[in-house]
C-alpha cells in the first residue's frame, strides 16, 4: 500500500468512531446525481454531509439518503437555519427521519456572508448535546468560540477557512493554527477551501480533517478535483506527521563542505 494513503495507523476518531479518510464531502451543487456519486467515490471520503431539508421522507421518493446510506456514514446538517428553535427542531426531525444522532450544526446569522451566529450556535449546541446528539458545529475561526463549543460537549469543532463557497482558501491560517494547537476535540476545517493546496495547508497546520463541497461540485471536472482533494488531505496530514524543517533567513548547504575537491 502507498504509504501516503495508509491511514490504518492514523485514523480520524470522532465520538469514538474511527474513519480511514480525513476528508469529509458534501452533496450540494453537482451537475447531476451521477457526477455527485462519482466524485464522492473518487474522494475516498467516508463521511458525507446531507442537508436535512433536502431529504424527503416520502416512501415513494428516491432521495439522497437512499442513494448514500449503505455506502457512507451520513452526517445530516441543519443548513438554512437561522434560529436556535429552527436548528434544534430540524436536527430532531432529521434524527427521526434518517435514524442518526449525528448532526452538523449550522446556524447562520447573516444571509449575505453566511457567517454563523456564534451566540445562538453555542446555545443550540448545548441543547442538542443534552438531547443526545453528536454535534459537529460549523463556526467562525475564533479560538474562544471553539473552546466554548468544546466545553458544552461538541464532538469536534468546524471553523471556517473562508466564507462558504468563496474558494478563497485559508484567510486566517494563524487563528486556525491556534485553534488546532489548543483544541481538546478534533478540528475540522470547513468552508472556503478552493483547491487541493488549501486542503493540504489546513492539514499541515494541524487540522484533524477537512470538510468541503463547492470546491468539488463546482469544479470544471468534479471527479478529478475530488481525487485531488483526497491526495491533498493525505499529503498535508503526512507532512504534519513528518514535521517540516524550520524556516531560515539564510541559505544552508544540504551537502557537507569538508572533503570537497579543492578544499
Amino acid at each position: 500500500m502507498n504509504a501516503l494513503n495508509d491511514t490504518t495507523k492514523d485514523p480520524l476518531v470522532l465520538a469514538g468512531k474511527s474513519f480511514g479518510s480525513r476528508l469529509l464531502i458534501g452533496t450540494a451543487g453537482y451537475p447531476n446525481q451521477q457526477v455527485m456519486l462519482n466524485a464522492i467515490a473518487a474522494s475516498a471520503a467516508e463521511i458525507v454531509t446531507v442537508s436535512i431539508r433536502r431529504v424527503s421522507t416520502e416512501a415513494y421518493a428516491e432521495n439522497l439518503w437512499d442513494l448514500l446510506k449503505d455506502r457512507y456514514h451520513l452526517l445530516p446538517n441543519t443548513a438554512g437555519c437561522e434560529t436556535i428553535r429552527d436548528a434544534v427542531l430540524t436536527a430532531q426531525l432529521g434524527r427521526e427521519a434518517v435514524g442518526t444522532n449525528w448532526v452538523k450544526l449550522e446556524l447562520i446569522g447573516d444571509r449575505e456572508t453566511l457567517y454563523p451566529d456564534v451566540g445562538q450556535l453555542v446555545q443550540a449546541a448545548e441543547e442538542l448535546v443534552k438531547d443526545g446528539f453528536i454535534v459537529l458545529p460549523y463556526c467562525t475561526d475564533d479560538p474562544v468560540i471553539c473552546q466554548k463549543l468544546a466545553d458544552v460537549g461538541c464532538a469536534a469543532v468546524m471553523p471556517l477557512a473562508a466564507p462558504i463557497g468563496s474558494g478563497m482558501g485559508l484567510c486566517n491560517p494563524y487563528n486556525l493554527e491556534i485553534i488546532c494547537n489548543r483544541s481538546a476535540v478534533p478540528v475540522i476545517v470547513d468552508a472556503g477551501i478552493g483547491t487541493a493546496s488549501d486542503a493540504a495547508r489546513a492539514m499541515e497546520i494541524g487540522a484533524a480533517a477537512v470538510l468541503l463541497n463547492t470546491a468539488v461540485s463546482k469544479a470544471r471536472n468534479p471527479v478529478l478535483m475530488a481525487a485531488a482533494m483526497r491526495d491533498g488531505v493525505a499529503a498535508g496530514r503526512a507532512a504534519r506527521r513528518a514535521g517540516r524543517i524550520p524556516k531560515k533567513a539564510y541559505a544552508e548547504a544540504s551537502s557537507p563542505q569538508l572533503g570537497m575537491i579543492g578544499s
